[in-house]
């Protein structure tokens, strides 16, 4: 089997809709993809809708966190949507991207960009507008080469001359929602020292403690050693090990199914969540809740 438990459709920032994610990941070879769109599960029902036969989809999010001022993210999988609590941070979240972009577009005004509210509405169309939108608005003028090369203290990394912080997660919060929506909760490409601060490993220690099922170890930001350290570190903690491709579409260079989880942490992954079922076959309910 090969897993993909991590990809961005538009209903986010990837170029991709849902459906073209899902047939693509068919095309692809995998026999597992999870659409993890941030703070969101808007594509899920064209997804489902979508799903090519062979092909089975796991239902997630990627929710912003932020620890003592770090910015991370944790992957949930198999939530139920329509759980109250974890429902109503996510929309949190996302009613502050809006003014967070227009934020970021002021201090790039400020820096002498001619970046448009307007032009990074075009780009994000439905999606939860974020940086990478605003990102793609570089490019389009010219400033930068590429979405990655706009991810630096010269423009839009954390703590750069145009980023502008926006309402993230407390990560133990996080954890704690996401179970009690019925959901497994796995840190999102952890080491990710290009994107940024990380998190020490004690953190990882400490959101194990509390419940943290597992860490994304073979991600395309983390390079072999990391890797090894990850994995170690996962069996230290007793966590599980996942692997994905972070796939955006056109806007990052990674492929689907550059990376995969092992069929038996999937498996694992599948019994722990009460919330949600993975859903195989040709569409299905928007929600699959058990």
């Amino acid at each position: 089997m090969r897993i993909d438990l991590h990809t961005h459709s538009t209903a986010s920032d990837g170029t991709d809709t849902p459906a073209e994610l899902v047939r693509k990941a068919a095309a692809a070879g995998l026999d597992v993809v999870a659409l993890t769109d941030h703070d969101t599960t808007r594509g899920q029902a064209e997804a489902l809708a979508a799903l090519p036969q062979g092909l089975t989809l796991v239902t997630g999010a990627e929710l912003s966190c932020r620890l003592d001022g770090v910015s991370m993210h944790l992957l949930a999988y198999l939530f139920d949507p329509e759980e109250p609590a974890l429902l109503a941070e996510r929309e949190l979240v996302r009613d502050d991207r809006v003014p967070r972009a227009k934020g970021m577009i002021a201090k790039l005004n400020e820096l002498g960009v001619p970046v448009t509210w307007e032009q990074v509405a075009r780009i994000a169309g439905n999606g939860s507008v974020g940086r990478p939108h605003v990102a793609s608005a570089l490019v389009e003028l010219g400033v930068v080469d590429s979405v990655s090369d706009a991810f630096t203290p010269e423009w839009l990394a954390d703590g750069g001359r145009a980023y502008v912080p926006k309402h993230e997660t407390d990560p133990f919060e996080a954890v704690r929602l996401v179970k009690n929506a019925g959901g497994v909760a796995v840190f999102a490409h952890p080491a990710a020292v290009k994107r940024g601060r990380t998190v020490p490993d004690s953190a990882i220690a400490e959101l194990a403690r509390a419940g943290l099922d597992g860490i994304e170890v073979d991600h395309m930001d983390h390079d072999p050693g990391t890797r090894a350290r990850l994995r170690g570190l996962a069996g230290e903690l007793e966590l599980l090990v996942t692997g994905s491709s972070d796939y955006h579409g056109s806007r990052k260079t990674c492929v689907l199914g550059e990376f995969s989880t092992d069929p038996e942490v999937y498996g694992e992954i599948t019994r722990r969540a009460t919330g949600a079922f993975p859903v195989p076959g040709t569409g299905g309910a928007a929600r699959q809740s058990r």
